[in-house]
């Protein structure tokens, strides 16, 4: 256990105190912590749309579609509950930990590849929250119409909508991983509370049809050409790779927890049942915008622009900003404020890393509207995220297979050459072996049309390989 174990033999290129493991006395966080964590990263526009879509697109009636969802939750709860364990035991965050099976040096490698696709996110997710702050400003102003100026694509009140939103997330992480917990606690009810009174609006202007409608799509009607099992096994895949980002990197969050027992308890509450309960909030209000607007309405902007309530939409409008930051922090900025941190111990911190990564958002999400999302970018993203998922499978091997659940936390400090993690100059070659034959196949998914059929298990099948032939040649 991490304890109050110091660490004595460091390495200056290996530690600092963000990457210090946290002693138990320090840690804070209970399964309500975990849970807002998870809440945070399912209530996002992106996560509502999703949700609502899995009841549309595939012709499923809607328990088999729940069904999936669920078997999704409780699958992703075992990935994370397997990477979580060690983090809970030593206190220490992912790149840290990827140091046991990738080698002190070697772990520097997926840490920044998991960055760079965190800050691009954090950039266009800065973005997207802004639209949510312009919403609110057009709200309570009024709209400046189609002749208002323009500067790469965005008004001025979409401008300074972005820059309110950037500063406040550089405050929110300035004040340390408290005040981010704090504000994922207050967002995660918060949201939830703004949707189950949207759903209720749009329940009360429905009426008696809002049943009849859902009744519709229980029985599952879509123009979707696959078989039924196709279909079922295209929602769990899809709801998969929507958690599959957070998944390697929930050390970071695991390490603030007092307990596994509470881990597990977060983990529980907040994957399987909350998603599970978000999805049928969006399937009532998806419903009813079937029968209030003549047409099902997935995307929630357009949903509160069609109820056209001024009060409504300011309410809605800060759940908009609140759900996204909450994401954004969850998925985009802890990851890459620690990766970047682990390049450069004794000259980036936490803070720095967070300055680092906020600095590429302003320049992601300024050029969002005009240029980035124009170019076909997420091929590019897709192909990193790819790229990732031996990683999992390769650390997970390695801590519960190959060394038995026991770590040796100061030689993951140590720069010694005889040190148990330094492997060959600070890199383990089984593990980059492993991660170059699997990574190769994940890629391929993404670029290959024949595998594309795939794209949903792409990373299950790329951290399943990486495990796999990792547990061959370290026996070898």
């Amino acid at each position: 256990m991490a304890n109050d174990l110091e660490i004595k033999g460091r390495d200056p290129s290996l530690y600092n105190e963000d990457l210090a493991p946290i002693p138990m006395s320090k840690r804070t966080w209970g399964w309500f912590e975990i849970f807002n964590v998870w809440a945070n990263d399912v209530q996002s526009l992106f996560g509502y749309t999703l949700a609502a879509s899995l009841f549309l697109s595939y012709g499923l009636n809607g328990w088999s579609v729940f069904a999936a969802i669920l078997i999704a939750g409780f699958f992703v709860m075992w990935l994370v509950n397997l990477m979580g364990k060690p983090s809970v035991e030593y206190g220490i965050p992912f790149p840290v930990m990827a140091r046991a099976s990738m080698g002190v040096r070697g772990a520097n490698f997926p840490a920044i590849v998991r960055a760079i696709v965190a800050i691009f996110w954090y950039g266009a997710q800065t973005y997207f929250a802004s639209t949510a702050v312009a919403l609110l400003i057009h709200a309570l102003v009024g709209d400046p119409g189609e002749g208002a100026a323009m500067f790469l694509g965005m008004t001025g009140i979409d401008w300074v909508a972005f820059l309110l939103v950037w500063a406040f997330q550089i405050w929110l992480f300035w004040n340390g991983i408290d005040w981010i917990a704090r504000f994922l606690n207050w967002a995660g009810p918060f949201v939830y509370l703004v949707m189950i009174l949207l759903a209720g609006v749009i329940w009360y202007k429905a009426g008696g049809g809002l049943l009849t409608e859902m009744g519709n799509i229980f029985q599952g009607t879509s123009d979707y050409d696959g078989s039924t099992f196709g279909a079922f096994m295209a929602v769990v895949g899809t709801m998969i790779a929507y958690f599959a980002a957070v998944v390697i990197n929930y050390g970071d969050f695991s390490r603030f927890v007092r307990s596994e027992a509470e881990m597990k308890k977060g983990n529980l509450l907040g994957l399987p049942l909350n998603i599970a309960f978000f999805s049928l909030i969006a399937l009532i209000v998806t419903a009813g915008t079937v029968v209030v607007f003549g047409e099902s309405l997935t995307e929630p902007t357009e949903i509160i622009e069609r109820v056209d309530s001024v009060a409504l939409t300011v309410v809605a409008a800060i759940m908009f900003f609140a759900a996204t930051v909450g994401i954004n922090l969850v998925a985009n900025f802890i990851p890459p404020a620690y990766d970047l941190a682990n390049l450069m111990p004794s000259k980036i911190s936490f803070r720095v890393g967070g300055l680092i990564t906020s600095g590429f958002a302003l320049i992601i999400g300024g050029l969002w509207v005009s240029t980035i999302s124009q170019i076909g970018i997420f091929n590019f993203v897709n192909t990193l995220g790819a790229i990732l998922a031996p990683v999992y499978g390769i650390m997970i091997v390695d801590y519960y297979m190959i060394k038995g659940g026991k770590l040796d936390v100061e030689n993951l400090f140590s720069a010694d050459p005889s040190g148990e993690y330094f492997y060959d100059n600070g890199w383990n070659k089984t593990a980059l072996i492993t991660f170059a034959l699997a990574g190769v196949f994940s890629v391929a998914t993404v670029w290959v049309p024949a595998l594309s059929v795939l794209s949903g298990f792409a990373w299950v099948i790329g951290a399943a390989l990486g495990g796999g032939v990792y547990w061959v040649l370290a026996k070898r």
